[in-house]
């Protein structure tokens, strides 16, 4: 599985950060952050695994796919990478999908990047986990009414920002906790991977809302979604008893 930024996506990287990070990151709701090869032979192996006649109800989510939807993982998902998510896709075309999960907040502080981050400094909000790829590079998403310089648009005022210039920029204004979030890592779809998932039920998909982006308790974001779209979460939830 090709796991590599898609569509010229760079994430701001910072290569100190990620002996500190990935360990505290990769615990967030016991979901164990799988790298390289170990990745994509266990995604293969589950999608050959998986596959079925595909019923028209999936075909119709398939459809709905794009930029600026939410993903909500189905009991179907068996990777543990995406276990219990809420993922946003930020890009979605030919040449792949790139997404963030937003409900996967650390106990890390943005002040942790200070060494190389000068507007870091002081900043008690936390670092949220986006996925298992690039966990030495950083994205956000902002909520603004203005669409900041190299910032790529997402949905309606939501921005996805990647470049460490426009990072220190934005975060030297500091935003509501309901307007900015900074990512480590990101998950990443080869063309025709995420819609092979999908048409096997392993994703809800739903239209986005900046309530969802910056949930201020993203912890249980998943459970209410899927309680909201009847989502069969009785399996996932004698596994990750704290969602």
């Amino acid at each position: 599985m090709d796991r590599r930024v898609h569509g010229g996506l760079r994430p701001a990287r910072l290569v100190w950060i990620a002996a500190v990070l990935l360990p505290m990151a990769s615990a967030v709701n016991g979901v164990r952050v799988q790298r390289g090869s170990d990745l994509r032979h266990d995604r293969r192996e589950w999608n050959q695994g998986r596959r079925r006649l595909v019923p028209a109800q999936a075909r119709t989510r398939v459809k709905e796919l794009a930029a600026g939807k939410i993903l909500v993982a189905r009991r179907e998902l068996l990777d543990p990478n995406f276990a219990v998510s809420v993922v946003l896709l930020v890009q979605y075309d030919e040449k792949g999908t790139v997404g963030l999960i937003i409900n996967r907040k650390t106990k890390v502080p943005i002040s942790r990047l200070a060494k190389e981050l000068e507007t870091a400094k002081g900043r008690t909000d936390p670092l949220y986990l986006g996925g298992p790829v690039e966990t030495t590079g950083l994205m956000a998403l902002l909520k603004s009414a203005t669409k900041p310089e190299d910032a790529k648009h997402v949905f309606g005022d939501i921005y996805m920002i990647s470049s460490k210039a426009t990072l220190e920029k934005t975060m030297a204004s500091p935003a509501a906790p309901n307007a900015f979030r900074l990512y480590v890592g990101y998950a990443g779809w080869g063309a025709g991977q995420l819609e092979a998932e999908v048409a096997i039920d392993a994703w809800e998909v739903l239209p986005a809302n900046a309530g969802m982006v910056f949930d201020l308790h993203p912890e249980s974001l998943w459970r209410r979604l899927a309680e909201e779209e009847g989502l069969q979460i009785a399996a996932l939830s004698q596994t990750h008893p704290n969602i």
